[in-house]
């Protein structure tokens, strides 16, 4: 599909909602805290990971939801990172990090009682269904999954927001996953997130100009899933247009598991949240206009038009009798040719601030005019 000419991508960028959460051009980052597998399969600390999302102020809190039987081979090996924690074989790893669903209702509930979002990733269909039985309000798709074709396609059904990563996926397999959205007059509920599957991603290797450049091709409002161990990286990304944060955070980055080191501690998730907000508001509204806090120095630096000589009532002004001064609170020095050829009606000191109420209109002469131009 020709994204320059099917009209599905020519519309302007629609916002989408979570639970009411707009998100899009002209809103803040919705932030997802990826707690993901960091509870190490304990039901005690995916409480304790809510909490502390909770506390931190992320929008929504997000975990992870899989049968390791179900989703891996017997023997199958570890991405290099998780192998050099010791963890060689994938299944026997994602064993140890499963949640029970009676955990994850749990979850859900204990979500919705403090009041936070509770987000989950499917690894199948049986997973997702799972979920929608749970009654979550938007899909995480991991990167693995966009060329995912049967668990998009449902994903896609289930007419929930669907939140995508693409880590590691070539342009044309993002185009071919966002074709299917297309196809099913579905593009409205899709966010893509730019993402690198790297753990940790070096700063270096973030590419965050890819943001601008999904955002360009699908008119889609475009997040980042960083995986970065860094808190400034999420400012980094609402600079370069990201309308979704998701960030790996964890109770103690020390604790075993393939996630923890490169994820962030409560106090870092806070920094990371802290300079979204912040770089938010640097940004403002992308519209040049003056703002209230700048009144003060726009006048007293700004010049009026003063006079530059004494001038007695009743004498016709001329250019030479007339100079710009700061404050800025008289006559704009952009005005100052309309002075010349008025009459002063009283005495006018050197060195005033001059108003129009100083002055009667005088027919000036042609030639007058000619010399003042």
């Amino acid at each position: 599909m020709n994204r320059g000419r099917n009209p599905l991508y020519q519309s302007s960028m629609s916002e989408i909602h979570i639970a009411g959460r707009r998100i899009g051009p002209g809103q803040p980052a919705y932030i997802i805290g990826e707690a993901g597998v960091n509870h190490n399969g304990r039901i005690d600390l995916a409480v304790s990971l809510v909490d502390t999302a909770k506390r931190v102020g992320v929008d929504a809190v997000k975990f992870q939801v899989f049968t390791a039987e179900n989703l891996v081979v017997s023997d199958a090996p570890t991405a290099g990172y998780q192998a050099a924690q010791g963890h060689c074989d994938q299944r026997q790893m994602l064993q140890e990090l499963e949640l029970t669903r009676d955990e994850f209702k749990y979850l859900f509930k204990y979500c919705r009682d403090v009041g936070i979002e509770f987000l989950a990733t499917p690894f199948s269909i049986d997973d997702l269904e799972f979920l929608l039985e749970l009654g979550v309000r938007a899909i995480k798709l991991a990167s693995p999954d966009l060329v995912n074709v049967p668990l998009v396609e449902r994903a896609i059904q289930s007419r929930l927001t669907v939140i995508a990563s693409t880590g590691a996926c070539r342009m044309d397999e993002i185009d071919a996953a966002v074709d299917l959205f297309a196809d099913r007059g579905a593009l409205s509920r899709l966010v893509l997130l730019h993402c690198i599957s790297a753990y940790p991603t070096q700063l270096t290797q973030a590419n965050l100009r890819v943001i601008g450049e999904l955002r360009g091709r699908y008119s889609l409002p475009i997040g980042f899933s960083d995986h970065t161990a860094e808190w400034i990286t999420g400012a980094l990304a609402v600079a370069a247009g990201a309308a979704v944060l998701e960030k790996h955070f964890t109770l103690d980055c020390t604790m075993p598991g393939p996630d923890h080191p490169f994820s962030l501690e409560e106090s870092q998730l806070a920094q990371y949240v802290a300079a979204a907000r912040e770089t938010e508001g640097a940004l403002g509204r992308g519209r040049r206009e003056v703002l209230e806090c700048e009144q003060d120095v726009r006048e007293v630096s700004r010049g009026s038009v003063v006079s530059a000589v004494q001038i007695p009532a009743g004498t016709r002004i001329t250019p030479s009798m007339l100079t710009v001064k700061r404050p800025g609170c008289g006559i704009e020095p952009a005005r100052i040719k309309e002075l010349v050829g008025l009459t002063a009606q009283a005495d006018i000191p050197a060195d005033a601030i001059l108003a129009w109420d100083l002055f009667q209109p005088t027919t000036v002469p042609a030639e007058e005019h000619a010399a003042v131009s």
